[in-house]
C-alpha cells in the first residue's frame, strides 16, 4: 500500500512538484457552490468509491460520524466502544449534483436492507444512515428512502440521523483505499500527504474507478483519460497500462 506522510502534514521536500494539485477542479468552483454530506453504509471503502465517481463529487474522506469521542482510532470504533460508525463525508457542487441526488445514489451502492446493520454490540461500527445538517435535508432523505422502499420487497434499515458531533477522519491507510493499492499510480499524482489526498479531486475520480469490474474500470477510465488532458503524463501513461491490464479479465 502506498506509504503517506503523517496525517495533515505537507510534503517535506517544498519543491516538490504538485502538478495535479494546481490542475485540480475543485480550486475553480465557487465557495457557495461547494456543499457536504455525511453517509454511512457498512464499510467505508466502498461506498468513499462509489460516491468518488458520481459527476459533481469533488472530494471524499473516510471518517467516524455519530459518537463523542473527538479522535477514535479505528480499533476502538470496530469495537463498538464510543458509538461512531463507518462513514464517508462527500463534498459536492450543487449545480451538477444535489443532496437528493445524492441520497438516491446511496441506495443503488450499498445493501440498504441489510439487518446486521440493526445489530448492538460489537458491529455497531457498521450502520446504513443518511446524516443531515439541516431540516431541508432530512426532507429530502426521507422522500428519497420512500420513493426506494416502493420498489423493493424488504424493509430500508436505513437512518436519517443529525449531525450531532463532528466528523472525524479516518487514518491514512483508510483514504482511498483502491487508489492506495497502486503504488504507481499514486506516486504519478505526486500527493505525499493524507491531506492532498483527501483534498485531490482526480484521486476521489481515480479510487472509485479502480474499484468497479475490469469492464466498466476499462470504459470509465478511458473516459476520464479524454475530459482530463492535463494531468501529469505519467499519470496519463499508469491509467494506459491499467486499462491495457484490465482487458480480458
Amino acid at each position: 500500500m502506498y506509504q503517506l506522510l503523517p496525517q495533515f502534514n505537507a510534503p517535506q521536500d517544498s519543491n516538490l512538484p504538485i502538478s495535479e494539485i494546481s490542475s485540480d477542479p475543485a480550486t475553480t468552483i465557487p465557495s457557495e457552490c461547494v456543499r457536504e454530506a455525511v453517509f454511512a453504509g457498512g464499510s467505508f471503502w466502498g461506498l468513499e468509491a462509489g460516491f468518488g465517481r458520481v459527476d459533481g463529487v469533488i472530494k471524499t474522506a473516510t471518517g467516524y460520524c455519530g459518537g463523542t469521542l473527538k479522535k477514535p482510532s479505528y480499533r476502538e470504533v470496530c469495537e463498538g466502544k464510543t458509538g461512531h460508525t463507518e462513514a464517508v463525508k462527500v463534498i459536492y457542487d450543487k449545480r451538477k449534483v444535489s443532496f437528493r441526488s445524492l441520497c438516491d445514489i446511496f441506495w443503488e451502492i450499498h445493501d440498504c436492507t441489510n439487518k446486521d446493520y440493526l445489530k448492538f454490540g460489537l458491529s455497531t461500527h457498521l450502520r446504513s444512515a443518511i446524516f443531515y445538517s439541516m431540516e431541508e435535508e432530512r426532507k429530502q432523505a426521507q422522500e428519497s428512502r420512500i420513493g426506494r422502499q416502493m420498489k423493493l420487497n424488504r424493509r430500508i434499515v436505513t437512518k436519517a440521523l443529525p449531525i450531532e458531533y463532528d466528523f472525524c477522519m479516518a487514518e491514512n491507510q483508510h483514504q482511498k483505499y483502491y487508489l492506495q493499492n497502486n503504488n504507481r499510480l499514486c506516486e504519478s499524482l505526486n500527493l505525499r500527504s493524507t491531506e492532498q489526498f483527501v483534498e485531490s479531486t482526480i484521486a476521489c475520480k481515480l479510487n472509485g474507478i479502480l474499484a468497479m469490474e475490469a469492464r466498466s474500470r476499462i470504459e470509465k477510465l478511458t473516459a476520464f483519460l479524454r475530459t482530463n488532458e492535463t494531468m501529469a503524463e505519467e499519470t496519463k501513461l499508469v491509467c494506459k497500462e491499467i486499462i491495457e491490464g484490465s482487458k480480458g479479465k
